[in-house]
């Protein structure tokens, strides 16, 4: 067995394997904006239930969201920072809405800041 070079995704921040391109096999984390590998999303919740610890993200230790408006605020918050992914999220979400100019103005920005998937989006 051999692990693939890499893809647009980079590399899991915690174990610094590449991320596959398979999105069930890896996690968003709302509150930094990382996507960390499912093997330690894994790894992480079975620490917790060990020591008893309050779901928190692997990466950055911030507590998870308990609502879903409280995620969607630590989404708006990566936003205002300019976070590539964050506001590629957010161009998908208002598609799905049917705010097509929203989408694009997201996506726009997204793709000036270098994320590849908003890059697909436009095309």
């Amino acid at each position: 067995f051999q692990q693939p070079e890499g893809s647009h995704l980079g590399d899991c921040p915690i174990c610094f394997l590449p991320l596959s391109i398979d999105p069930q096999k890896s996690t968003f984390m709302g509150c930094c904006s990382k996507i960390i590998c499912q093997g330690c999303a894994y790894a992480n919740t079975l620490r917790q239930r060990e020591e008893n610890l309050e779901p928190a993200c692997a990466f950055c230790r911030h507590p998870l969201p308990k609502t879903q408006k409280e995620s969607e605020m630590n989404k708006m918050k990566r936003v205002e920072v300019n976070d590539p992914f964050a506001l590629q999220y957010v161009g998908v979400k208002h598609k799905v809405e049917g705010d097509h100019e929203k989408a694009f103005k997201y996506w726009a920005k997204a793709a000036e800041l270098g994320d590849a998937i908003a890059h697909y989006y436009l095309s």
